[in-house]
């Protein structure tokens, strides 16, 4: 499938990836490497930033980076605490390092850019896996699956591509949607925002006819939010979400790997989604159609 050979292409880069800084780029005292201003491992190591999971457990937190205007994703509930499904697993994560987490709140631009630096140990951000940003960080095996949707008003809902003729789409910089119709739907007029609050707002406020994103987003808010209807609910083709870190962190990356191999034994996954993404969509998503077990994609 397209998935299983975008997942090989990705571990190939990533293995390239480690082999290069292998060959260059020496540790540092701490076990860290450099980053040059485009993300990239450097050969100098003065500006030292990944942490291996030693340093990580020595330290006793982890730092990860979370949306915090996602629902039901990655989101602040109404007594400040991080909540969603990303949420639900850097907890696991947290519980199984035996170390605290501290939380970061990115958005869908700097996801990259906080991975990169070694900003976040882990950015866990409804993060779609393309090739391009597999070129910059290291993505570990998937733990969910997605396509695009687009929602618009009842009053005219949009089905189809033809209907975004001469109508305004909004959508979040850095994310696969603003990627897709760049690509693909070039003649579709895009509204960006910087942040989904934002861009829901605009659609709310009727500065825009539609919005895209996730369809599993999507979904979830317009089950909230009367009036408004997923028109088009699998757009493009099948993506997967996966944790990040750091180019070359292959003791964080691979530490990963191993857990959500392992949690996907005990079915870990669905026992996240039936907490934190059941109530929201009820039998508007099977579950089985958007959770990744063990990392393997059906």
């Amino acid at each position: 499938m397209k998935n299983n050979h975008l997942i090989s292409k990705i571990a190939a880069l990533s293995l390239s990836a480690l082999l290069t800084v292998g060959s260059f780029t020496a540790c540092s005292d701490s076990g860290s490497a450099s980053v040059d201003s485009d993300g990239g491992n450097a050969g100098d190591n003065s500006n030292a930033t990944y942490r291996t999971v030693e340093q990580i457990k020595e330290s006793g937190k982890i730092v990860i980076g979370v949306f915090s205007d996602k629902a039901p994703f990655g989101y602040v509930d109404e007594n400040g605490n991080y909540q969603g499904y990303d949420v639900y697993f850097a907890e696991r994560i947290g519980k199984d390092l035996g170390v605290d987490i501290e939380y970061v709140s990115t958005d869908p631009a700097s996801r990259v850019e906080y991975a990169a630096t070694g900003k976040v140990d882990i950015v866990l951000a409804n993060f779609t896996v393309t090739e391009e940003r597999a070129e910059k960080v290291d993505f570990a095996l998937p733990y969910m699956k997605v396509k695009l949707g687009v929602v618009s008003p009842d009053s005219a809902v949009v089905r189809s591509i033809d209907d975004l003729k001469d109508k305004t789409l909004i959508v979040v910089k850095g994310t696969t949607a603003e990627t897709y119709f760049e690509k693909n739907e070039p003649d579709v007029q895009l509204q960006k925002y910087d942040e989904y609050a934002d861009a829901y707002n605009a659609l709310l406020q009727g500065r825009g006819d539609a919005f895209s994103t996730d369809n599993t987003e999507v979904l979830a808010w317009a089950i909230v939010n009367p009036g408004y209807t997923v028109g088009i609910d699998a757009l493009g083709s099948a993506d997967t979400i996966a944790p990040a870190v750091q180019k070359g962190n292959s003791s964080l990356l691979n530490w990963l790997n191993d857990e959500i191999k392992s949690l996907g034994e005990e079915n870990f996954f669905h026992a996240d989604y039936e907490a934190t993404l059941a109530s929201v969509y009820g039998s508007a998503a099977n579950p089985d159609n958007l959770v990744v077990e063990g990392g393997v994609v059906d």
